[in-house]
Formats: C-alpha cells, sequence, structure tokens
C-alpha cells in the first residue's frame, strides 16, 4: 500500500496480555496480505496482472472480488464520484483498499482482551473501544492551509479517514471531467467502516456539494470539508470538539 501504519493498543493492568502479540501478529499479516494482493506497484501482484489482462477476477484470489464489489457499492454511495474504473491505466482499488485493509487489521485485535484499540494508515484511522481508563479517542484534522497545524478534532468511536491535496498535490482523479482537480482543500469522513470512509472521502473531496449531500443520506456516515478558502461545512451528526484539555495526534 506504499503506506506506514501505526498501533495503539490498551488494556487494563489487570487483563491478560498473552494474547495480544498474535492477534498483532495477525493484524500486521492483514496488512502484509492487502500489499502483496493489491499493490499497483508490484508488477506481479494479483490485481496488477489482471490490470494488465495476464488474468481474469476469476483467477485472483476471493478478495479482489471482494473488493471490487465493495466499490461498486461506493461508487452507489458516492453518486459516481468515487470511480476506480475510470482512472488512467485500468481499476485502481486504492482509494478503497488502504481504509479495508486498515479496518480488516483492527477486527483482527476484536477478541484479545484489549479495552481498545487505533490504527492509524497516515491518517486514516480505524478504532473500537477507549482507553484503559476509560476515556474516549479522539482524533485531530489539519488544516490544509498550514498542515503543520490542527484545524479541528472530532470524537473518534469507529473510523475517520482524510482526503487533500495539500501535501502530494493535485493527484485526485475527477472521474466526470477526465481530470486532476479537487472541489475542496480537504473532506473528512467518519463512519463504521474505515472502507468507505476512505472512497466517500476521496468521492467528496473531488465531488464538492454532490457528494456532501450523499453521504447525508448514508446512515453512520458523517462528513466535514474545508474549502479552498478556509470555509468550513459539516453534516448534522460530525462529532466535532474543540481543541482544549491537549491535543489530538494530527490526521492527514
Amino acid at each position: 500500500m506504499g503506506t506506514v501504519v501505526t498501533f495503539d493498543l490498551f488494556h487494563d493492568q489487570h487483563a491478560a496480555s498473552d494474547s495480544v502479540a498474535p492477534a498483532l501478529a495477525r493484524a500486521i499479516a492483514v496488512l502484509h496480505e492487502a500489499d502483496a494482493t493489491f499493490s499497483t506497484w508490484k508488477p506481479q501482484s494479483p490485481l496488477s496482472q489482471l490490470r494488465r489482462g495476464e488474468c481474469s477476477l476469476g483467477q485472483t484470489p476471493p478478495d479482489v472480488a471482494d473488493v471490487l464489489a465493495a466499490c461498486r457499492t461506493a461508487k452507489t454511495m458516492s453518486r459516481g464520484w468515487f470511480d476506480p474504473w475510470s482512472l488512467p491505466g485500468g481499476v485502481d482499488p486504492t482509494g478503497y483498499v488502504k481504509g479495508w485493509a486498515a479496518q480488516r487489521a483492527l477486527n483482527a485485535l476484536d477478541a484479545c482482551g484489549l479495552t481498545g484499540a487505533i490504527v492509524n494508515a497516515a491518517g486514516d484511522i480505524a478504532a473500537f473501544g477507549r482507553q484503559a481508563d476509560g476515556n474516549g479517542f479522539r482524533a485531530g484534522i489539519v488544516n490544509p492551509a498550514n498542515p503543520s497545524t490542527l484545524l479541528v478534532a472530532v470524537d473518534l468511536t469507529g473510523a475517520l479517514a482524510t482526503s487533500g491535496a495539500y501535501e502530494r498535490g493535485e493527484h485526485l482523479y475527477n472521474p466526470l471531467t477526465k481530470t486532476f482537480a479537487t472541489a475542496f482543500a480537504s473532506a473528512s469522513v467518519t463512519g463504521p467502516d474505515l472502507g468507505f470512509c476512505d472512497a466517500l472521502a476521496t468521492a467528496l473531496v473531488v465531488g464538492g456539494e454532490d457528494v456532501m449531500d450523499a453521504v447525508r443520506h448514508q446512515r453512520g456516515y458523517e462528513a466535514f470539508t474545508v474549502a479552498h478558502d478556509g470555509t468550513q461545512s459539516m453534516t448534522d451528526g460530525f462529532a466535532l470538539v474543540t481543541l482544549t484539555g491537549g491535543a489530538p495526534a494530527p490526521v492527514r
């Protein structure tokens, strides 16, 4: 996936920890398997072979078909603004896969006695539970005009994905205009599944208000956007909090 993934694990001092290491090993294996299957940079990955027409979908691992089916769902959810089939070079589900893999890694940790866990895939975050002291999790969203500073924070009860061109330049593809351009400076989406948060955030930063309206119709998903002029907007249920009592970790 070409990115760095970090784990934060929480458990109280009385909990048995002998099951944590095997669970963490499984979570890491999930990420390596996802990279081996879906990398567009590795010529022999099943996805790369599929993109070159060297194999059929039925000849790839089952995860490929599952991911592409989920991408079709994400395309519908986003009113067509998330479209891995429109990208130059062939189908590229990267905008969904990173979140999907991180969510699966988190799921591998769910039954090992932790009070909570956070999987952070370069700023796209999946989490469950709470800290050992009972406090919840909080994440920050950076200011796209000054990425070294935080703009807002959000109470984290599930997944959070943020997309924008402020670090890598105009790399996000508009499937309607066939250009690399953005309607928002940044867009963040929260919800129960990081794969769909990732896809919706990608669509939102490109598609603008049409996707914002689409998110409003998705049960459990909320959004926060920053326009190129700095104007902020959000859906009614976005769990925005003030930056007091200690700064949260930045989300990029």
